[in-house]
């Protein structure tokens, strides 16, 4: 009988241990995510996912059809995320001077300024915002990459006000006074080059959670979500320390009888 015991003993103790290992993640990990759509006629699209860790940020921006070359080379687009403001994507009828874009700062209202570069690697900061060397390259391109998260855009995707933005638009789609303008930014350069070409707000998405669980809008705690564990683990050790003193009193029984 004794020998039966240890037996019984070792599943018993494994499914406890296995009930109480299966922690939760983190109540402070969300990810955020938003489709972009077209801004002053670009036809482009693309996709954008920002998962949030701690201090830490991954973003993978995935994004096509924007205008694929300038000065007989790959087009250098920049892309931020911005913040402050309304969360909004620009309207139409920001195009305050009547020239047929929605300049960067013209949609500034709806967008707010620079919060983080979404740079292709390196400085993520504003400061970074306009350097041509950090941005993507091309028509169709990734970018995915890990950074610290600075306190104003974890403000901006905590108030749901962060809106990605991609610029750079083909000045042969522009009208005549939008091919003739200088940029808003950069005055050397035409004003197609640091326009918005894409543009979507950062909304919550599902948070993460190990065995998949949905999204309720109520903060998890994890002290309850700890104590549902132990409960759990602490009831499959009983259920099964039950089942196995069960047995012995049986294989007793049967002995003696």
């Amino acid at each position: 009988m004794n020998k039966t015991l240890r037996f019984l003993a070792v599943p018993t103790l494994a499914l406890g241990a296995l009930a109480l290992s299966g922690g939760p993640a983190s109540a402070a990990d969300h990810t955020y995510q938003s489709t972009l759509s077209q801004i002053n006629g670009s036809s482009a699209s693309g996709t954008v996912t920002v998962d949030v860790t701690g201090n830490q940020a991954h973003a993978v921006l995935k994004v096509s059809g924007l205008a694929p070359t300038f000065n007989n080379a790959p087009y250098p687009h920049v892309q931020h995320i911005h913040g402050g403001a309304q969360g909004m994507c620009p309207a139409p009828s920001a195009d305050k001077d009547g020239d047929g874009v929605v300049s960067t700062t013209e949609g500034a209202p709806s967008y707010g300024g620079i919060v983080t570069t979404l740079s292709t690697s390196g400085d993520t900061s504003p400061a970074a915002g306009l350097d041509l060397k950090l941005a993507g390259q091309g028509a169709s391109y990734t970018v995915d990459r890990t950074f610290e998260l600075n306190a104003e855009t974890k403000a901006a995707l905590e108030a749901g006000t962060a809106v990605v933005v991609v610029h750079g638009l083909d000045p042969a789609t522009l009208s005549p006074a939008g091919q003739a303008a200088k940029s808003d930014l950069v005055p050397s350069l035409p004003l197609a080059a640091t326009s918005p070409a894409l543009c979507g707000t950062l909304k919550a998405g599902q948070m993460k959670m190990p065995a998949g669980g949905a999204d309720t809008g109520v903060a998890q705690q994890a002290s309850g979500t700890d104590s549902g564990v132990l409960a759990l683990g602490g009831g499959l050790v009983l259920a099964a320390a039950a089942g196995g003193a069960y047995l012995v009193r049986r294989r007793g029984s049967g002995s003696a009888a």
